[in-house]
């Protein structure tokens, strides 16, 4: 839910830009492609911080960390491929996320495919 907050000002801020440039988005094309900005946008921040540091806001809040198999931070193609995986998963019902309570490691499938995890910092 802490993501949540940062992902909300994240879209206010990127619709307030998208609808400056281009006008109102309530209708069928322009909706879409706000849609689409929106989701860009919001890869380019999960993205962003897994590259980086390997935590988002929340992450660091809850001294959590995301690692590969090798416990460096991401790749940028496996940050990519983690954001792609992740966003089929919410669009299957959130299936690969209902993974982890399957999964004898509690990963999500991407993470799982990926053989990224989360780790305490604390």
């Amino acid at each position: 839910m802490y993501e949540l907050l940062v992902l909300f000002a994240l879209w206010m801020l990127c619709t307030w830009v998208f609808v400056r440039l281009f006008g109102d988005a309530r209708h069928d094309s322009k909706r879409l492609l706000l849609q689409f900005f929106l989701w860009l946008m919001t890869g380019a921040y999960f993205v962003w911080c897994w590259v980086k540091s390997g935590q988002t806001l929340a992450a660091k809040t809850w001294k959590i960390k995301l690692v590969n198999a090798q416990n460096t931070t991401l790749s940028m193609s496996q940050a990519l491929i983690r954001y792609a995986l992740g966003s089929i998963s919410l669009l299957a019902c959130g299936l690969g996320y209902v993974w982890i309570f399957v999964d004898k490691e509690g990963l999500f499938l991407h993470d799982r495919l990926l053989k990224t995890r989360f780790i305490c910092l604390a």
